[in-house]
């Protein structure tokens, strides 16, 4: 009798492990802290170390968040989720490597939402990062959103050089908020998706981008909002645009902006328009080149915009 109890006792605890072991490896809600360990099973009361451990036991549309300041390490996501850091610092240091991959090809066909944000996170390049955040996916993949917001991006000057690159060709969302992108050799925010690629919709507010070859640099189709944002000191352009396949139509709408200190304003190239409305435009070597349109309410210095004046 004694044997046959413990052998129930012994099957019970076997069985509460598992169940307690497969919601680890799934939780709507993971943690990270500084002085957390990957091993655990990334609760509040014992969290991971890094973003790569805690994604794992997180389950599709879940969040990781960060119990202190840390450097949480790179992080490639295949899987709709968010990761919000706020009201704590979180770093992560990519050295000649990509911050944060996002790879929509990846997502999981069950993944009905896909959409990633990430919340108040610095990204540091330390001089050689590639991209602070990579966003990849096929031509098959749609409806896909990223969301970033509250985040630092610094020092990227390894090849491409990029804050923020955009390279979907199913088109998509990208918002990006509250941010501030300096020190790149490339563009700060770059879309780039291949030829032919469907529309991809970007929408950005509030947000400085400093000492970069580019401020944005959006291409092959792309629809950019552009609100309350910044874009100094741009050794190439402050808002460039571009559509080297020619089939396609690439705009950029800037409304109440500062695009000031740049070699040029805006650059539009062949088949792509800038509009432009309630912006200063001070001090840029050269104000606009190609086809910037001007809502006659810009405070501009060195030439007037080209095209007519009013919308169009």
């Amino acid at each position: 009798m004694n044997k046959l109890r413990f052998s129930l006792t012994a099957l019970a605890v076997m069985a509460f492990s598992l169940v307690a072991f497969s919601s680890a490896q799934a939780q709507s809600r993971t943690w990270v802290s500084g002085v957390g360990d990957d091993m655990n099973p990334c609760s509040r009361t014992a969290p991971c170390k890094t973003f790569a451990g805690a994604i794992s036991k997180t389950g599709v549309n879940g969040e990781i968040n960060c119990l202190d300041p840390g450097a949480y390490g790179a992080l490639t996501i295949t899987k709709s989720i968010q990761v919000d850091c706020h009201e704590n610092f979180a770093g992560v240091t990519h050295p000649s490597a990509n911050g944060v991959a996002i790879n929509f090809d990846s997502f999981a066909g069950t993944d009905t939402r896909k959409s990633v944000r990430l919340r108040n996170i610095n990204y540091s390049g330390v001089d050689t990062g590639l991209r602070g955040v990579s966003i990849t996916g096929g031509a098959a993949v749609t409806g896909t959103e990223v969301f970033i917001e509250d985040c630092r991006f610094d020092g990227n000057f390894g090849s491409p050089g990029n804050g923020i690159r955009d390279a979907r060709s199913g088109g998509g969302l990208l918002s990006v908020t509250n941010t501030i992108i300096r020190n790149m050799s490339g563009a700060g925010i770059s879309t780039s998706p291949a030829s032919g690629a469907a529309t991809l919709k970007i929408v950005i507010s509030k947000v400085q981008v400093l000492n970069c070859a580019y401020g944005v640099a959006a291409s092959n189709n792309n629809k950019v909002t552009i609100y309350d944002s910044v874009f100094s000191g741009n050794s190439i352009a402050g808002i460039y645009a571009e559509d080297p396949d020619g089939g396609t139509q690439t705009e950029i709408a800037v409304d109440h902006c500062v695009v000031s200190d740049n070699a040029t304003g805006f650059q539009s190239t062949a088949n792509t328009t800038i509009r432009v409305s309630n912006t200063t435009a001070m001090y840029n070597t050269a104000l606009f080149s190609g086809t910037v349109l001007s809502y006659g309410n810009n405070q501009a210095a060195g030439a007037a915009f080209s095209g007519p004046v009013g919308p169009s």
